[in-house]
């Protein structure tokens, strides 16, 4: 399946242009909610809380679980660092969740994608922007993500070239992350929240 276009994914008149709910700002320092938000995954290193988190604020319980599998995935999960980042920007990229593919620009350099390879994410071609050309094995990753988002299935050829590399137990956490960051996505589109700081948006010529 192809991932949707640029014009599709990157410019996006239906995504809210401001947050739906309130960022939760007041937090009772011995609450509940206090020390969750201590504990939230990919905090900002300068101690900020992040606006996804303010948001998720709303909801402490579900808050405190959702960073159970996310801060698992992040972490703590079976998945090389920089393949696992190929797969959630990929996500972010063909669900037209700027937030998400900005803040897993940072995340990635950090992992080892250089800017060029996280432009080639935010492409039409799996081929990759300015003439970046990916290794079998990582467009097999590109593809995981094109067709779960397009089809909520990942196909029988990708999937069988997936399973010469990857053992039965990481395919499972491939096709949860990717599937857990497809539900990230859209609760960010959805709430309208909004880039924190610093945070870039869409590579130059997405």
């Amino acid at each position: 399946m192809a991932p949707r276009s640029s014009e599709q994914t990157a410019q996006r008149p239906d995504r809210p242009d401001a947050a739906r709910l309130p960022l939760v700002d007041d937090v009772d320092p011995e609450s509940e909610l206090a020390e969750i938000l201590s504990r939230a995954i990919g905090g900002d290193p300068d101690g900020d809380t992040l606006n996804i988190f303010r948001v998720l604020s709303h909801h402490p319980k579900l808050f405190k679980r959702f960073n159970l599998l996310g801060g698992y995935l992040l972490n703590k999960g079976l998945l090389p660092e920089r393949e696992r980042e190929i797969v959630i920007l990929r996500v972010g990229w063909n669900a037209g969740a700027v937030y998400e593919f900005g803040q897993h620009t940072i995340i990635g350099r950090r992992c080892g994608l250089s800017d060029d390879e996280i432009a080639a994410l935010a492409s039409d071609s799996t081929a990759g922007a300015d003439g970046h050309r990916w290794s079998d094995d990582d467009r097999d990753l590109i593809a995981l993500a094109d067709e779960l988002c397009a089809d909520d299935c990942v196909s029988e050829e990708t999937f069988a070239r997936l399973a010469n590399r990857w053992s039965e137990a990481e395919l499972v956490e491939l096709v949860v992350c990717a599937g857990f960051y497809r539900l990230v996505s859209g609760f960010l589109n959805t709430m309208g929240v909004p880039l924190d700081p610093g945070v870039p948006g869409w590579p130059d010529g997405s």
